[in-house]
C-alpha cells in the first residue's frame, strides 16, 4: 500500500497564522509533491459539535469560512479529496465500533483532551461526545486507512491512540485497519505557534490570532502590539530572543530573502537575533520585518480567497462531490470491518446456509 495522507481542522473559526505553520502549508507541499496515493482533507464539524452543541449555526457558518482558507491556501481539489465529516455516516457507525475497544479512564489520560478539558472548564461535566474524540478522530484516520497524518505537534497523542486502537482492532478482529504516522513540521519554531499575545497556543477564543484572511492593515496591527521581551525596555538595552512572539515568528515564516527584500542590512534572521541579544535594535524594528513577512505570505491567499467569494455556490459544489467521493471509499473499509467482526449477516452466505441446516435438522 503507498502513502494515503489525511488530515483536517474543526470548523468553528477561520483559519489562522498557526494553523498554516502548524499543518496547513505542509499540507499543500505534500499535495503538490504528489508523493502519495490518495489525499483527505476534511471539515471536522461532527467532532466542533462535541463543545458547540447548543450552537451548530456557528459550525454551519464557519464550513465556507474553512473551505474557502484550504482553497485559498493552496489546496487543490483535483488533487485532493476535500469533504465534510457529518456527510458519511460510515464514520459514526464505525466510531461506535472502536469505542467498545477503549476504556474511560484510558480516553481521561489523554494528554490532549485533559488540557482541551480545562480549556473548556469542563472538569467538573464533560460532554460524552467530548470524551469520546479521539475514538471519533481514530475513526477518521482508520475508515480511509490513512498512514501519513500531518499535523501539530499538539495532536500526537491523538494520533498514538489512533494506533493503539488499530492494534486492538487488528488482534481483535482480523488485520483490516491500519497504524498512521504522525508528519511534524521540519521548523520547531511551528510545532505550536503562540498567541500574538506571548500565550502557549494560539486560540480563537483567547483573541490572540492572526488570521489567513486578516486585511495587512489587520496583521500590522495585531504584530505591532505583539508580546516581546518585557525588560527590553530601551533600544540600548539587551534584549531576550527564547520566548520573544516576534523572533519566534519570524523563525516560523522568514527566510534569507526576506532579509534581501525587506531588511538588506542583516543578511538573515541569525544576524538580526544576534545584535538584540547585545542591545542597540529596537523592538519596532523587528516588529515592521515580521508584517512585511506575514503580509507577503498572507496576500496572495488574500487576492485568491477574494476570488472564491464570488461564486459560493461553487464552493459548496466542492464539498458535495469531494464527500461523495470519501463516501465511497468508506463505504469499502466498512464493508471490510462488517465482514471482519463478522456483523455483515445479510452478505453471508455461509452463516445462512449453516443457519439453515441446524434449524432444518430440527425437523
Amino acid at each position: 500500500m503507498g502513502n494515503i495522507i489525511l488530515t483536517g481542522d474543526r470548523p468553528t473559526g477561520k483559519l489562522h497564522v498557526g494553523h498554516y505553520v502548524g499543518s496547513l502549508r505542509r499540507r499543500v507541499e505534500l499535495q503538490n509533491a504528489g508523493d502519495y496515493d490518495k489525499m483527505f482533507v476534511f471539515l471536522a464539524d461532527v467532532q466542533a459539535l462535541t463543545d458547540n452543541a447548543d450552537n451548530p449555526e456557528k459550525i454551519r457558518q464557519n464550513i465556507i469560512e474553512v473551505t474557502l482558507d484550504y482553497l485559498a491556501a493552496g489546496l487543490d481539489p483535483e488533487k485532493c479529496t476535500i469533504f465534510l465529516q457529518s456527510q458519511i455516516p460510515e464514520l459514526a457507525e464505525l466510531t461506535m465500533y472502536l469505542m467498545n475497544l477503549v476504556t474511560v479512564s484510558r480516553l481521561q489520560r489523554n494528554p490532549t483532551v485533559k488540557t482541551e478539558i480545562k480549556m473548556r472548564n469542563f472538569e467538573a461535566n464533560i460532554p460524552a461526545g467530548f470524551l469520546c474524540y479521539p475514538v471519533s478522530q481514530a475513526a477518521d484516520i482508520t475508515l480511509f486507512k490513512a498512514n501519513v497524518i500531518p499535523v501539530g505537534e499538539d495532536q500526537k497523542p491523538m494520533i498514538e491512540q489512533t494506533c493503539e486502537l488499530v492494534r486492538r482492532f487488528n488482534a481483535t478482529y482480523s488485520e483490516i485497519l491500519v497504524e498512521p504516522r504522525v508528519v511534524l513540521p521540519d521548523n520547531r519554531s511551528c510545532l505550536r505557534l503562540p498567541g500574538t499575545d506571548g500565550k502557549a497556543k494560539m486560540s480563537k477564543s483567547l483573541g490572540n490570532c492572526i488570521y489567513l484572511s486578516d486585511t495587512a492593515d489587520e496583521v500590522w496591527q495585531k504584530v505591532r502590539s505583539m508580546f516581546t521581551d518585557p525588560d527590553h525596555l530601551r533600544v540600548e538595552d539587551p534584549g531576550k530572543v527564547e520566548g520573544n512572539c516576534v523572533f519566534t515568528y519570524l523563525d516560523a515564516f522568514s527566510n534569507d530573502d526576506d532579509f534581501a527584500k525587506f531588511l538588506p542590512e542583516y543578511k538573515n534572521l541569525g544576524e538580526l537575533k544576534d545584535h538584540y541579544r547585545r542591545g542597540g535594535l529596537g523592538d519596532m524594528k523587528c516588529k515592521k520585518l515580521l508584517n512585511a513577512v506575514i503580509n507577503d505570505r498572507l496576500e496572495p491567499m488574500r487576492q485568491r480567497r477574494h476570488e472564491l467569494e464570488q461564486d459560493i455556490p461553487e464552493i459548496y459544489n466542492i464539498l458535495k462531490k469531494g464527500t461523495e467521493k470519501a463516501r465511497e471509499v468508506a463505504a469499502k473499509t466498512m464493508d471490510e470491518v462488517r465482514h471482519a467482526m463478522r456483523i455483515d449477516y445479510f452478505d453471508d452466505e455461509e452463516l445462512i446456509k449453516e443457519q439453515s441446516e441446524r434449524f432444518r435438522s430440527k425437523a
